[in-house]
């Protein structure tokens, strides 16, 4: 199974419009940053979890296949302003959605011409189906199962696919969640920073919460400018810890 990172920035994107500090301006291409998603594939099955809004830009970047599914782990625009763009990927059939409730309402308002009856031609050709917490969905040779935590205060949507987590926007998950992530080695998680923000791990949170969780090979995303120059930042964390970078591939 192969994880793509294909963005690995928080919501501002980096760089940040109108800034000049040392990441904004780094010719370190580790340093440019889209907005957070990831692609899983195997040789039968391709997923994203999110669609932001720069998923035309990233997709252009790998080969043309049918997405079997994209899983949301919640509706901020930085982690659905693409489902527009899904519109070639209709010759395939249709893309299916997976979001918890909130977020599945929250898209089928905003997007009421492409989720809702009676859509025009040339829309995307998309399924929306509701995931709980905890529940668990197979997609051909892939299972995925639901992880809640805790985005400051609005619950939101990790992902357990097969013996791999992805987990982003998180600033807190209670102890009962973690015999979902048993036996599992590899892992992303966000960490925007080294100071302390209300609804996001910093470095140090995504550290602790790792080893509490046993991961072995962890890759941080959902990562701002003020987290510092990549080459600079990697080269402090721990053995078996990564800053994440656009396109990274991982093996699990």
């Amino acid at each position: 199974m192969k994880i793509t990172l294909l963005g690995t920035a928080t919501s501002t994107g980096v760089p940040v419009v109108g800034c000049t500090c040392a990441v904004c301006t780094s010719t370190d291409p580790r340093d440019t940053r889209l907005r957070c998603s990831a692609m899983i594939e195997t040789e039968q099955t391709r997923i994203l979890i999110d669609c932001g809004p720069d998923f035309r830009q990233q997709m252009l970047k790998v080969p043309f296949r049918h997405i079997d599914a994209i899983f949301f782990t919640h509706e901020h625009a930085d982690h659905v302003g693409g489902i527009d763009d899904l519109r070639p990927y209709s010759v395939f059939g249709d893309v299916t959605l997976y979001a918890d409730d909130l977020c599945a309402t929250h898209l089928e308002e905003r997007l009421p011409y492409c989720l809702k009856k009676n859509t025009y031609p040339g829309v995307p050709q998309l399924e929306m189906r509701r995931i709980a917490a905890h529940e668990t969905v197979e997609v051909k040779d892939l299972r995925i199962t639901a992880i809640p935590v805790l985005h400051g205060t609005l619950p939101i949507l990790g992902y357990r696919i097969n013996d791999f987590v992805y987990i982003t926007d998180m600033s807190g998950i209670e102890e009962t969640e973690f015999a979902q992530m048993n036996g599992v080695k590899t892992a992303v998680i966000n960490a925007l920073r080294h100071k302390p923000h209300p609804t996001h791990n910093t470095v140090d949170q995504a550290i602790a919460f790792a080893r509490k969780a046993e991961f072995e090979n962890v890759y941080f995303t959902h990562i701002a400018d003020k987290m510092g120059l990549h080459a600079e930042v990697d080269a402090t964390l721990p053995s078996g810890f990564h800053l994440g970078y656009d396109m990274l591939e991982i093996e699990v």
